[in-house]
């Protein structure tokens, strides 16, 4: 298990600094670098890792910091740099040199650490009597099966660091499962969530009652053949823990948007566009930062995700945006190069307080400026009962319902727009844009009835059926 450690100071972490953090362990701790540099591993004599220090970052988006470790978090939204220190509570000493490190940071250059508490700069010294750690021991993965990649975390949201996508990359390279054990208060932002979707991988959460339970699907779990397995009830069924079903009506609500456009792999190309559009018409506002991973550290550029996507190119990019503290929105973007182009796989998602009236009627509206203006491929909007702030609970959520589906222009022409604006049922498609190569918008209700998924596999099954056509 780890305990994670967060200096934020508003000075960047010089060498000296990071020196003189470094030697809070005394001179028996040993230095270490992996994953290229990026990160420095306190040591015991033996060489078994104790504390892992990851890379500043410079955090320049308002409300991100408190985003990510809660309101308690006391700290101003100036750009601050963000320092995390990794323990291992394997061992007694690691987490009082974890805040050693924190503190001794924090006393030269300024700030606060987290969680909060006094800041120490005593040495520690060592007094565990410890064995080297296995050479196959993955960075960041505190206990590695034949099945199972497990992650051990203690705090208030698990985001999508770069550490924690080097677990799943490892894991997922392996054929194993990439499992985060929580305590029962954590929470997970949006883009983790997204990244536990794929099975084997689960989220298992402590339960005083029952041990341990899926925190997606309610699933009561336990240990057995090196993964977290369901339980089996002498039915066959699956029990679910009486932790995941009681879950509070609040009235707050999310509003859903899956994007994909196809561009032309030309020079001029300018990825993030039709995400700015969208976030713009729906917050009036373009996004505050982007990222390849949480927590989020740079101001919106349009043209630097864009240069990073072409020098990742042919391998995809994978990015986050964030929003204003106002109004909480977050969005992946998966980017591709195909044999069709450059696609971007976009799914944005806004936050709503009860008695805010999510912009419903504007939809059509964007779904055309995306059609005519940004190579829009299709769009399918949704709304759901879910947390206003994005972070995801360990007890059920409603499921999305439908409000309405777009097919850009291409989709359309290779359909044939007399089929597709005529499926056998009660919809009244809009067309969009020119008339002479139009895109059709299907509303298909107002996100209070589950039967809108049955319309819409009714319609895409209707649209399947059209001879493709030569463009």
């Amino acid at each position: 298990m780890t305990k994670d450690v967060i200096a934020l100071t508003p000075k960047m972490p010089d060498i000296r600094t990071l020196l003189a953090g470094l030697y809070a362990g005394g001179p028996d701790v040993g230095i270490n670098t992996t994953a290229d540099g990026a990160v420095v591993q306190l040591c015991a004599p033996g060489g078994r890792p104790l504390v892992s220090i990851e890379a500043p970052i410079l955090l320049q988006v308002p409300g991100e910091i408190r985003r990510l470790l809660g309101t308690g978090a006391d700290v101003a939204d100036s750009p601050l740099w963000w320092t995390e220190a990794r323990a291992s509570t394997a061992v007694p000493e690691a987490e009082p040199l974890a805040r050693s490190f924190a503190g001794r940071l924090v006393s030269v250059l300024g700030g606060t650490t987290w969680p909060a508490g006094p800041a120490t700069t005593d040495v520690v010294p060592l007094t565990s009597d410890l064995a080297p750690a296995p050479d196959t021991e993955p960075l960041g993965i505190d206990v590695l099966t034949k099945q199972a990649a497990v992650v051990i975390q203690d705090c208030p949201v698990v985001a999508m660091t770069s550490w924690l996508s080097d677990a799943l990359r490892t894991a997922t390279t392996s054929d194993r499962a990439l499992q985060i054990v929580t305590p029962n208060a954590t929470r997970l932002t949006l883009p983790t969530r997204t990244a536990l979707r794929g099975h084997p991988n689960r989220w298992v959460v402590q339960d005083s009652e029952c041990g341990y339970y899926d925190g997606l699907s309610g699933a009561v779990l336990r240990w057995q053949d090196g993964t977290f397995a369901p339980t089996r009830a002498e039915s066959g069924a699956t029990a679910v823990a009486p932790a995941f079903t009681q879950a509070p009506a609040t009235g707050e609500r999310q509003l859903l948007l899956s994007i994909r456009t196809q561009h032309a792999p030309d020079t001029d190309l300018q990825l993030g566009r039709a995400l700015e559009t969208a976030w713009q018409h729906l917050t009036n506002t373009p996004p505050a930062g982007w990222s390849t991973a949480e927590p989020i550290n740079l101001p919106w550029s349009t043209r630097q995700l864009t240069d990073l996507a072409r020098n990742r190119a042919p391998q995809p990019t994978w990015l986050v945006a964030i929003g204003h503290p106002d109004r909480p929105a977050i969005a992946t973007v998966h980017i591709a190069r195909t044999t069709a182009g450059v696609e971007e796989d976009i799914t944005l998602t806004l936050g709503y307080d009860t008695g805010e009236t999510p912009p419903l009627g504007t939809i059509e509206a964007l779904a055309e400026t995306l059609a005519t203006e940004h190579n829009l491929t299709s769009m399918l909007t949704s709304l759901r009962p879910a947390r206003r702030d994005l972070t995801v609970p360990p007890h059920f959520e409603a499921p999305p319902v439908p409000l309405s589906f777009t097919l850009g222009t291409d989709a359309i022409h290779d359909i044939g727009l007399n089929h597709a604006r005529r499926p056998p049922l009660d919809l009244h498609a809009t067309l969009l844009g020119p008339a002479t190569r139009p895109a059709l918008h299907y509303p298909l209700g107002d996100g209070t009835s589950a039967h809108a998924w049955t319309t819409l596999q009714q319609l895409t099954q209707h649209l399947k059926k059209a001879q493709p056509r030569s463009r």
